[in-house]
């Protein structure tokens, strides 16, 4: 079987450390090797999922229709999160496979990837209810204290947004190939893979034990990457 590998990160950050690269090479990595493949391209995108302007993955796609090989990605999310992306994809007659679900027909597919579009659009429908409703309540907004020392430093409240998001982020790459190797081994559920990781000792970014909930957080923010 001839594949053309493709692999997705969301920042040059990512692109230059690996992280969630190489997590992503590991997945690809493992799917070929029990399947004998012969890859004949490799292609590296530093591009946001939700941006469907892709050069490198035309230029993968391209490879894969005139060597006759398989677009081979470790996940359904690394092409897009996006319905009609994804459709326009399969009806342009391409053959492509994620990692995680090699079994999964075009149906399956444009099903999870309904349901994922379907889920980040609620997360924020309901993020921003929330902020809404905390707001008519009088309930300021943000930490008062961090905002103080961070203005102190000439910094504002931005830059704590900014910082926090990142090292959140950095938290959840560290943990994806760990993530990766729990389901790949069929703990899928929130609950249990809460267990699995208290199991191996993994605490969460503040230092507690994992529970289902910031297990959720954990996936939202891997599907946002």
């Amino acid at each position: 079987m001839r594949v053309v590998a493709y692999f997705r990160v969301s920042t040059e950050k990512q692109g230059r450390s690996g992280l969630g690269l190489d997590a992503q090479r590991m997945a690809v990595s493992a799917y070929c090797g029990g399947r004998g493949c012969d890859v004949v391209g490799e292609f590296v995108e530093v591009e946001s999922g939700k941006n469907n302007d892709r050069p490198e993955l035309a230029k993968a796609l391209h490879l894969a229709k005139v060597t006759g090989a398989t677009l081979v990605v470790a996940k359904l999310d690394r092409l897009s999160r996006n319905v009609a992306f994804l459709a326009a994809l399969q009806e342009s007659g391409a053959s492509f496979v994620a990692a995680d679900m090699p079994e999964a027909n075009e149906l399956t597919i444009h099903i999870m990837a309904a349901v994922a579009q379907a889920e980040r659009k609620a997360i924020s429908r309901r993020t921003k209810e929330a902020l809404a409703a905390a707001k008519a309540r009088g309930v300021k907004l943000g930490n008062p204290n961090g905002a103080a020392a961070l203005a102190r430093a000439d910094k504002g409240n931005g830059a704590s947004v900014v910082a926090i998001k990142a090292g959140a982020e950095r938290f959840a790459a560290d943990l994806d190939p760990i993530i990766t190797d729990i389901m790949g081994a069929g703990i899928t559920s929130l609950r249990t893979i809460a267990a699995e990781l208290n199991r191996r000792g993994i605490v969460t970014r503040r230092g507690g034990s994992w529970h289902p909930c910031t297990v959720r957080d954990l996936l939202n923010r891997r599907l946002a990457a």
